[in-house]
């Protein structure tokens, strides 16, 4: 079962609880997730600096409260070029300078712009989904957050990991994300520490782990 049909499957089991008083229970119980999350937006104004750009758009902390939100929101393949969407667990800011991110770095996912309608959105549900759903198991303390980036020649999706030392931590993680977005077995996925991406020369980062 993915994380997708485990959430779904919490609404169904409620809606078929025993009503209290004439009502379904659903009025009275929402189904706590194990962290507090923060959904960001990264909105392309090139008049501000990039911290001003950063604005968290809401928190929550139940499986219907992020359905609320999630609804709520524009889909990621709709917002607009060089803008981005943040999860991450509250307290982490989406940036490489957080203490929590600083030793870490991501699994990257690059799609390619002709597919966004039809992949983009999957794959960043599917990656919130298993954030919320603390989907990694006992690797799930290791994940701040995850990150899409909408580009013009080629969006971005990146789980973001706390620390880039724990190389079998990090080629589990990577193994089971692929596994959840299924992803085909020819597709190779890219690991690149936080430390090498701010200090890279040119445009493209060294890949430390791959998957």
């Amino acid at each position: 079962m993915d994380c997708v049909e485990v959430l779904e499957k919490n609404f169904d089991e409620v809606e078929e609880e025993e009503s209290v008083d004439g009502q379904n229970v659903d009025n009275y119980i929402k189904h706590p997730l194990h962290n507090v999350w923060a959904l960001w937006y990264f909105k392309n104004d090139k008049r501000n600096d990039w911290s001003a750009n950063q604005k968290v758009i809401a928190t929550f902390s139940t499986v219907e409260d992020f359905w609320a939100v999630y609804n709520y929101i524009q889909s990621a393949s709709k917002i607009a070029p060089g803008c981005d969407y943040s999860l991450f667990k509250e307290g982490i800011q989406p940036m490489w300078e957080d203490e929590n991110n600083r030793d870490g770095g991501r699994w990257l996912i690059n799609l390619d712009k002709r597919k966004r309608a039809t992949e983009l959105d999957k794959f960043w549900l599917e990656t919130l989904l298993c954030l919320i759903g603390e989907a990694f198991d006992e690797l799930s303390d290791e994940i701040c957050g995850a990150v899409v980036n909408i580009r013009p020649k080629g969006d971005k999706l990146g789980l973001w990991t706390r620390d880039a030392s724990k190389k079998d931590a990090i080629i589990r993680i990577g193994k089971m994300l692929k596994i959840r977005l299924n992803i085909s077995a020819e597709v190779t996925l890219e690991y690149q520490v936080h430390k090498d991406n701010s200090l890279k020369t040119g445009s493209v980062a060294r890949c430390s782990y791959t998957v």
